[in-house]
């Protein structure tokens, strides 16, 4: 495996790879659930194919109050997890080469970045949008791999690539969870046990929205209370949104259909959780 650091190695290692590329971009401090977009993208890429990982904590997306500087960089337990993996290359740049000096070119979306997380974080999916369209630059995928958990993420890359003619498949892979239900996160580790305990309450409230639309609820406000209300029973909660919108339009909706998403944020201390739910489609929920 290759741990390719400039865009000139990153250029020699693309010159020299035959067979479809397939990349999953990371901030790193990578987890089971990173582990399962890893061989995800192994198997999309068959024996002729290659993997590349790329590891870059961009700074772009991170606001002036948030976790940047401390954000978590195991670099080499990540590199052996990918080595473990089967990845070929991992693409591990400084914020300079990213950014050169004098960047002043950002991309934005401008619909489906609007709520949710993007109206929590202004900037954030400007950074995002600029930073996977420069990798898919630099990288050159046929098929990129990303999780669900970061669900409105996936709808904004997703509409970048469609407005934008990108020639790169994108595939969203499901949620990966600790046993409790609690969706893994690189920012889970700033949990204490007791925000560890209580941060479970955001999947069993979500799988009970899920519960009462499978059995005929459609009412998004409702919907939203039943979540709001299993939150609620955690002291050391502070919501941030908790919000019923279209699947892939992310605009808020008043009654709920197959396909259509649940999606939240939560405070837990200084910790920040997303978590999201799609309302089942067709029959009762189990």
């Amino acid at each position: 495996m290759k741990v390719l650091r400039t865009a000139a190695s990153l250029r020699n290692w693309l010159a020299a790879t035959t067979g479809k590329i397939v990349l999953v971009p990371t901030m790193g401090a990578l987890h089971r659930g990173h582990g399962a977009l890893i061989t995800r993208a192994r198997k999309l890429a068959g024996k002729d194919g290659r993997v590349i990982v790329t590891i870059f904590v961009n700074p772009t997306q991170f606001g002036p109050k948030e976790d940047l500087s401390r954000y978590p960089r195991p670099f080499a337990a990540d590199a052996e997890m990918c080595r473990t993996l089967g990845a070929d290359a991992i693409f591990h740049p400084t914020p300079e080469v990213i950014y050169p000096t004098g960047s002043s070119t950002t991309v934005e979306e401008h619909t489906v970045a609007r709520g949710l997380c993007g109206a929590s974080r202004p900037g954030h999916f400007r950074g995002v949008c600029t930073v996977v369209l420069k990798l898919f630059n630099l990288c050159r995928p046929d098929l990129a791999v990303f999780g669900l958990k970061d669900y409105q993420q996936c709808q904004v890359i997703a509409r970048m690539v469609r407005d934008l003619h990108i020639p790169v498949r994108l595939i969203f892979a499901p949620t990966v969870r600790e046993p409790s239900g609690l969706a893994l996160s690189s920012r889970n580790i700033y949990l204490s046990a007791e925000e560890r305990t209580e941060a479970t309450a955001l999947r069993r409230g979500l799988l009970a929205a899920r519960t009462a639309f499978g059995k005929g609820e459609r009412s998004a406000h409702k919907l939203r209370a039943i979540v709001a209300k299993t939150i609620a029973a955690a002291p050391l909660a502070r919501i941030d949104y908790i919000a019923a919108v279209d699947a892939t339009s992310l605009e808020p909706v008043v009654k709920m259909k197959p396909g259509d998403t649940i999606a939240l944020a939560v405070f837990f201390g200084t910790t920040r959780l997303i978590d999201n739910v799609q309302m089942p489609k067709g029959g009762m929920t189990r």
